[in-house]
């Protein structure tokens, strides 16, 4: 039952994304169709317009938007951070169960899940808390990619410079610094403590460089802004920089 919720909130959130491909590089007005235009990408190119005129350009406009916007997704980025934190420090206790209950038969199979459920009732952790944010966040953040995209593709908006980088053209320092700050991002995260995720240190940054190369640079500036909040995020939260101490996880009145 729940791998075939998972499925249907991913095939949900996979027709949200493709709903605002197929006019990825399409010009943007108040009156474009579709909810996805009206709802999601014009609401967001208006608030940018908005604090472009208040700022001066649209490179403030872009970053004082992606800033907003993860000010307010900061306390589901939060949980989300929080909850995968948790299932870090009770990893070695679930790997333990795993391998006492490493036989494939049913009843084993059945006894090592109600023993599962059992510490994750007892320490008060629920898998699917991680995962709830990232599927309310994504509409939004994918929004913003597509605003800032289709602005640039609008004869009417001229989205002009940001420092010394014109924004509607590829910027190969930019997409560079994007890709870097996107390592910091993943190297102040829980993917430091975690060998599987460590691969991720160095293949999301490498594809955020190659996209941020070739795509405009005021795409690359909104993953830069928002990585460095990430990063901020990241600080507070794990504390990368402090010495650890692993404190043993108390199951059932037992330290582990």
């Amino acid at each position: 039952m729940k791998k075939r919720t998972a499925l249907i909130l991913m095939l949900t959130v996979l027709s949200v994304f493709l709903a605002g491909c197929s006019e990825f590089n399409e010009p943007i007005y108040d009156t474009s169709e579709g909810f996805w235009n009206k709802y999601i990408v014009w609401p967001i190119v208006s608030l940018i317009v908005t604090f472009k005129e208040l700022l001066g350009t649209y490179g403030f406009g872009i970053i004082a938007v992606t800033i907003i916007i993860r000010l307010i997704l900061l306390p589901l980025m939060i949980k989300q951070a929080q909850s995968s934190k948790r299932m870090q420090e009770m990893q070695p206790i679930l790997n333990g169960l795993k391998e006492k209950y490493k036989s494939k038969d049913a009843v084993t199979q059945q006894k090592y899940r109600e023993e599962m459920q059992r510490v994750m009732t007892e320490q008060k952790i629920n898998p699917a808390a991680g995962c709830l944010p990232v599927l309310i966040q994504m509409p939004i953040v994918i929004g913003l990619y597509h605003a800032i995209s289709r602005m640039n593709a609008t004869p009417e908006i001229d989205i002009g410079k940001f420092l010394w980088f014109e924004l509607g053209t590829p910027s190969i320092t930019l997409g560079i610094i994007a890709g870097l700050m996107q390592f910091a991002v993943l190297r102040t995260g829980p993917a430091m403590d975690n060998p599987q995720m460590k691969v991720m240190m160095y293949i999301m940054p490498f594809m955020i460089m190659i996209f941020g190369t070739f795509l405009p640079a005021a795409l690359a500036l909104y993953w830069v802004i928002g990585n460095i909040i990430s990063i901020i995020q990241n600080i507070f939260i794990y504390k990368p920089f402090k010495k650890k101490e692993v404190e043993p996880v108390k199951v059932g009145g037992k330290k582990k």
